[in-house]
């Protein structure tokens, strides 16, 4: 047998106490946009952090705060309401002994539907009941002849070393490389941006099929109770960090590269190398060392490599010292130990003897002195051998748990049965929408600074260029035509139309040849006459403005064309407690506001155009705005899960629903050919008997 000496707390530093990621940041050419961009995420990566670390530097009554951020977490991680503890159907499927060591094949359902595989090692001779580890496998595909048997097997030297060294061990499989394999990569790769709306994550799924695992463990005489502790590497690594966060049951962890700070995901790209299973739908805007803190002051060894590429090295360190605080406040500071060892984002066998001794001493009451009997982890089972399932059950959930673990409204509305108890259905949602779907939106007490860059004349209009800060570090142009010659205070209306992508090219092929100098730096396309002609004729015969405004990453401010980074560019949005959508209403607001601030703008009507998704944040906006009197929403989705996307939205509320608190004070008209999908608004208006022309579904226009 191995013997071993190596102290508890081993520290190899190889490379310098810095950045070690190596992922993208901006673009090698980046445009305006990306620079804007990169300056957005420092500002608001910062605003997070400093948060975090004032709310840890100024703890006075740490049960409280502990009790207030346990229960964003469960939120967060899609657990609030607490989903039901049915009855877990365990089954043992077979077992299997080998050099001392009982394997169990088990299964049960976490719930209904939502199958969980593991092995249960045991010593194969055991005298009462024992120290009892739960691991929680990161991403090891073990998949032989298109037959997945659990990334339980890639890992399974570890529960072997717990049992031949008096332990029992539950391994479980993830969603994701399980037996039955399900999903952690829906914002990843798959566009499932619905998830952010529905306020799903697979960490919210690991998370519960741990506390059922503990839920199991107690039904085994095998295992003392009092004596969980939890490990997991990678994914596990985090899995590790969420059950110990929420379930005092577990004495003692050692999660093994599973966390790291936000500036590493935010602002040095980490973010990219992580499917969706690491992180919580992050409504409360929390930097990590609050997830590590929910521990304290249990004993907890955080362990990592030196040159993890994915959970660098500073970000690591940044959390340990920051949590050692709150364990240094409850004077426990002994309970808190880091670890690391030479190399790169591997299971490597050193690193296993700081963990392993964390548990003997906290678990079974050895001195950080005594040695290990055998510190060498080993697979001595073939992955065959550990396979629980014949066949995947006909019920499973697995494949789809996305579309039924977090509650949801109901796809069908239901129009209220009285004035009063709208009146109490709209002050709960808008209170919902403010504290859990726009909660990262600026205070409001930010300088709108708005100045005039450009103006001209031309064919009878008046056309400037105007832009206004919507947020520290955010700048966004507007484009205001007029009748030439004419005030704000002249007109009849003025329309503001929120452009996408589509819209602002088009807007470019209708202005960019008459007024080129309003668009420094743009490509301009081939002129559309026909366009020109027809604004030339409406400026030329009515009193009406025209303000155009590309929102964040739209023209002016557009970012990277590259897909992928696009992709990473919204997740990073949505670990700050945001999304691009939630943001880009916001730029509306404030371009709302900046009109506002000029002279004369309160004497006509404010109309607010858009198509699209941005149809949906324009309804969003003039949600919280005051006096607009029109809304022409074209082609806009009927509901969030195909867009706009905000956080948490589709747990409170849907497009419609909101549409009915909006036209009770600004006339709506959609433009839609599927009538049947506002059905709810409809049916709404005639319960409340609005004015006829108070919401109008009119016919699409041609395009």
């Amino acid at each position: 047998m191995m013997r071993n000496s190596l102290p508890l707390l081993l520290i190899v530093l190889t490379t310098a106490l810095g950045n070690s990621s190596d992922f993208r940041g901006i673009p090698t050419d980046p445009t305006p946009g990306d620079k804007m961009l990169e300056e957005y995420f420092e500002i608001e990566t910062r605003k997070v952090t400093q948060r975090t670390a004032s709310l840890i530097d100024n703890i006075e009554d740490w049960s409280r705060t502990k009790a207030d951020l346990r229960r964003q977490l469960y939120e967060m991680l899609g657990l609030q309401p607490l989903p039901a503890r049915t009855d877990l159907k365990a089954k043992v499927t077979g077992s299997i002994e080998r050099d001392g060591v009982v394997v169990e094949k088990i299964v049960f359902q976490s719930r209904p539907g939502l199958y969980v595989t593991g092995n249960f090692y045991r010593p194969a001779e055991q005298d009462g009941p024992l120290p009892t580890i739960l691991y929680v496998c990161g991403h090891g595909r073990v998949k032989i002849d298109g037959v997945s048997y659990g990334n339980k097997t890639h890992y399974q030297h570890h529960g072997t070393w717990f049992a031949k060294n008096g332990y029992c061990c539950l391994t479980i499989d993830t969603l994701q490389l399980g037996e039955i394999e399900g999903i952690h990569h829906g914002t990843h790769n798959l566009n499932r941006w619905w998830w952010n709306a529905r306020s799903y994550t697979p960490a919210g799924v690991e998370a519960w099929n741990c506390i059922r695992a503990l839920d199991y463990l107690e039904t085994r005489e095998e295992v003392d109770r009092e004596k969980f502790g939890v490990t997991g590497r990678s994914g596990g690594g985090a899995y590790t960090f969420w059950i110990s966060a929420l379930d005092e049951r577990i004495k003692v962890s050692a999660p093994v590269a599973g966390i790291t700070s936000m500036r590493n995901h935010i602002v040095d790209g980490c973010i990219e190398g992580h499917c969706d299973c690491m992180f919580m739908v992050n409504t409360y805007r929390w930097d990590f060392p609050l997830l590590a803190s929910l521990v304290a002051p249990r004993p907890q060894l955080i362990l990592n490599t030196d040159d993890d590429r994915i959970f660098p090295l500073d970000g690591v360190v940044d959390i340990f010292q920051k949590t050692r605080k709150v364990y240094e406040s409850l004077d426990a500071k002994a309970n808190l130990g880091l670890a690391m060892y030479q190399g790169g984002h591997k299971d490597t066998q050193p690193l296993r003897v700081p963990a392993f001794h964390w548990f003997e001493r906290h678990l079974k009451g050895k001195s950080a002195d005594d040695e290990l009997t055998d510190a060498t982890a080993e697979k001595i089972f073939e992955p065959q051998e550990l396979k629980v399932l014949d066949e995947i059950p006909g019920n499973e959930r697995n494949t789809f748990i996305d579309d039924y673990f977090t509650k949801r409204v109901p796809r069908r509305l239901k129009v209220a049965e009285s004035s009063s108890d709208w009146a109490a259905e709209r002050s709960l949602l808008l209170n919902r929408l403010r504290s859990r779907c726009f909660r990262a939106w600026p205070s409001g007490s930010e300088e709108l600074d708005s100045t005039e860059e450009y103006r001209s004349s031309a064919d009878g209009i008046a056309f400037s260029r105007w832009s206004f800060t919507s947020q520290n570090g955010v700048r966004i142009p507007y484009y205001l035509a007029l009748p030439a010659g004419s005030l704000p205070e002249d007109l009849d209306l003025v329309v503001v139309n929120a452009l996408d992508e589509n819209g602002w090219d088009s807007f470019l092929a209708t202005y960019g040849s008459a007024f080129p100098e309003a668009f420094p730096g743009a490509e301009l396309p081939e002129p559309d006459a026909d366009a020109y002609a027809s604004e030339k004729n409406m400026h030329q015969n009515r009193k009406w403005g025209m303000i155009y405004l590309p929102t964040r990453g739209i023209g002016p401010t557009a970012w990277t064309t590259d897909e992928r980074e696009r992709i990473h560019i919204r997740r990073r949005f949505a670990l700050l407690g945001q999304t691009i959508d939630a943001m880009r209403v916001w730029d509306i607001r404030r371009c709302i506001q900046a009109w506002r601030e000029l002279e004369g703008t309160d004497k006509p009507q404010l109309w607010v155009q858009a198509s699209g998704s941005m149809a949906g944040n324009a309804l969003y906006a003039s949600l919280f705005e005051k006096d607009i009197h029109t809304l022409d929403l074209h082609d806009m989705p009927a509901s969030h899960r195909e867009g706009p996307v905000y956080l948490n939205v589709l747990r409170f509320t849907d497009i419609p629903q909101v549409a009915a608190i909006v036209g009770e004070n600004t006339r709506i008209r959609i433009y839609s050919d599927k009538p049947e999908e506002w059905r709810y608004l409809t049916n709404h208006a005639e319960k409340f008997e609005w004015p006829e022309k108070q919401m109008q579904l009119r016919a699409p226009m041609e395009p």
